[in-house]
């Protein structure tokens, strides 16, 4: 790493990375399948795919189904999470003291996630987040998702920072890729949804962080530099 590297902003993915909202997305798509006819599916086997969205996991429970079971699964699914955004989401543990100690720091924090706008406002308002968080970006504020990098210059430009003074943290390639692509710098949230296959260590992250407080023992790394 760069011993000139100045810090200035902290950028989380949402799911899976700053909160856990296995149970709420689970749990709609579960009551979904339920009024479709279909049987609910083991969490285990969902979780790795919720960083890919809605979509993924039911074509990770309904592989065989057709597309338009699929869609009309999906429409329900939405539909249900919408109105149950933050039931049983929280954040992960350690979390919280890693936000307030960034915060300690006089740094700006902020989340680009491919999480669509109706969903993201409402969860961030929920949790207490928006006031505090120096941009908010999801998937369908710019015109194209992560891993564009438009939604990571836009997110630098909403909390006037420069990109290369940001560090993104993400638990799926695309994450790594996004922010590596405004040459942010990356840490890959090994604690969050890894799906099967993935090979983090691949991704080309400045780090592996397997816990929310490595987040600021990462941090306080930089000032030994």
């Amino acid at each position: 790493m760069s011993a000139d590297f100045k810090l200035s902003c902290v950028l989380f993915d949402l799911d899976g990375t700053l909160v856990d909202t296995a149970p709420d997305l689970i749990a709609c798509l579960n009551r979904a399948l339920h009024l479709h006819g279909f049987d609910a599916v083991a969490p285990e086997i969902i979780k790795p795919f919720i960083s890919y969205g809605a979509l993924a996991m039911i074509n990770a429970s309904q592989p065989l189904r057709d597309e338009q079971v699929k869609a009309d699964i999906l429409e329900t699914m939405l539909n249900l999470y919408q109105d149950n955004i933050a039931e049983h989401t929280v954040f992960f543990a350690g979390m919280i003291e890693t936000l307030a100690a960034i915060e300690a720091q006089g740094l700006k924090w902020g989340v680009v996630t491919n999480k669509r706008e109706r969903f993201t406002n409402p969860l961030m308002d929920a949790l207490n987040l928006t006031q505090r968080a120096a941009c908010i970006v999801s998937g369908d504020t710019t015109a194209n998702p992560k891993p564009h990098p438009e939604p990571m210059l836009l997110a630098c430009k909403q909390a006037d920072v420069n990109p290369q003074e940001c560090v993104y943290i993400g638990d799926a390639r695309h994450d790594i890729t996004a922010g590596k692509s405004v040459q942010m710098k990356t840490l890959a949230a090994l604690y969050g949804y890894i799906k099967p296959g993935d090979t983090p260590e691949t991704w080309g992250a400045d780090a592996l962080i397997e816990s929310p407080d490595q987040i600021s023992t990462w941090i306080a790394s930089l000032s030994c530099r």
